[in-house]
């Protein structure tokens, strides 16, 4: 069952990421919730009116990119856990970073709504994977984006 206590993010120890580590008390703090049966994950994220673009209506691109981004990645990561045979966190870490990112940017995301992202992993090897994600704000698709997740060596998490 998907709950605030299973996102991946908070199963992964020692991340610092901007957007989605759980170690980065002023990022983002995404939080992702893998969906196993369709090799997918789900996030719904409340930008704060702070994060606006020009216009204060409108969630700045860079915000809207990094949340893809490591939405995106974390889908990759549970995704070559699940691969693995073990949870998010649990065995040796698992650790992929962005290789490449594409983004359509269909509409200006409101910052008054949640915005919700659906990632599906739709190939992979034991080096990449390739995530594709839709950002959608009230019930309509305003960002999709491909997103090549590289595997790093576990040496790349350390300061």
């Amino acid at each position: 069952m998907i709950s605030p206590d299973n996102a991946i993010q908070d199963q992964l120890t020692g991340n610092h990421c901007f957007g989605c580590g759980a170690g980065n008390h002023q990022g983002l703090r995404i939080k992702s919730f893998w969906l196993p049966a369709t090799r997918s994950a789900t996030c719904t994220y409340h930008p704060a009116a702070y994060q606006c673009s020009g216009s204060p209506r409108f969630l700045n691109g860079g915000i809207s990119a990094s949340v893809i981004d490591c939405h995106s990645v974390c889908t990759a990561i549970a995704d070559a856990y699940a691969s693995a045979g073990y949870a998010p966190g649990d065995g040796e870490p698992l650790w992929y970073a962005t290789g490449e990112m594409t983004l359509k940017y269909k509409r200006p995301v409101p910052i008054s709504a949640p915005i919700v992202l659906e990632a599906r992993v739709v190939d992979s090897s034991p080096k990449r994977t390739l995530v594709q994600c839709q950002l959608m704000a009230n019930n309509k698709l305003c960002i999709e984006a491909e997103v090549t997740a590289a595997k790093v060596d576990n040496a790349w998490m350390q300061a």
